[in-house]
């Protein structure tokens, strides 16, 4: 894979990018024969993407920032380009960080895990609880009435550990829209491609969760921003999600992006 100057890595990854993704209706599930194959071309572009390649590298430190201040974020985000059609950028997490489960609404995305190790804990968002055929169950912490549209239905589809030598991890409008990443034994850094960009005029606003433990199954974890048990990896389990406010311990800072210049 060339990796030279002038055609570096994470421009062509830029360019295919816009193709795969311009011209899909956000509401597609990215499962026609022609958008597999262009979103094949794109894996492939990125799945050799290393930490090197965007002129970063591991941080030694807690922190994001390369700092140990108590007040750091524990995310921090450098951008690399967003056009009508998709953005890109970079998260970095410091040791114990987590992004916490919330959503892309209408939208795909790529993550390619740069250095570290991360968990990824993926939902699909089912029915809403006015909707649902049946009422939801007993919760240990009861849910006032005034949140009952706040309820969502979901399927952890997975949990799974990416590192740098993994594949990207894949999310459509449909299927693994909403995940949980928690940085695993130190710092780690992934690219984030996402098509189309978030935008709250268009109705693609980023929206927090936590899951609910039942009454009845008290076998199932409790996340607020902890990885799910060992037990949980690999299986899928019907989950009551509720939306709530960006979590307080949770806020993400920015920095410049040192790697080559994209433009598309």
């Amino acid at each position: 894979m060339s990796r030279n100057n002038n055609n570096p890595l994470i421009q062509k990854i830029a360019k295919q990018a816009y193709m795969t993704f311009k011209g899909l209706k956000c509401s597609a599930n990215g499962d026609s024969k022609v958008f597999a194959e262009k979103q094949d071309k794109l894996v492939s572009l990125v799945t050799p993407l290393r930490a090197a390649d965007l002129k970063i590298a591991p941080r030694k430190n807690k922190s994001t920032s390369g700092t140990s201040e108590p007040d750091s974020p524990p995310v921090t985000y450098m951008h690399i380009c967003e056009t009508d059609v998709f953005s890109m950028g970079i998260f970095l997490l410091g040791t114990g960080a987590s992004i916490p489960l919330h959503d892309h609404p209408g939208m795909n995305g790529m993550l390619k895990v740069l250095y570290g190790k991360v968990s990824i804990s993926c939902f699909d968002k089912q029915e809403s609880c006015q909707t649902a055929s049946a009422a939801p169950p007993c919760f240990e912490t009861p849910v006032a009435p005034f949140q009952n549209a706040s309820l969502r239905r979901s399927l952890l589809r997975s949990v799974d550990e990416y590192s740098e030598n993994s594949g990207p991890c894949l999310l459509t409008p449909l299927r693994d829209n909403l995940h949980q990443i928690d940085a695993v034994d130190g710092p780690a850094a992934f690219l984030d491609i996402l098509a189309p960009p978030y935008d709250p005029d268009d109705g693609r606003d980023c929206h927090y969760y936590k899951v609910l433990k039942t009454v009845a199954d008290p076998d199932i974890p409790v996340m607020n921003n902890q990885e799910l048990q060992e037990d949980d990896k690999g299986k899928e389990k019907e989950k009551w999600l509720l939306e709530i406010p960006q979590p307080e311990d949770f806020w993400c800072g920015g920095e410049p992006y040192p790697g080559p210049v994209v433009s598309v």
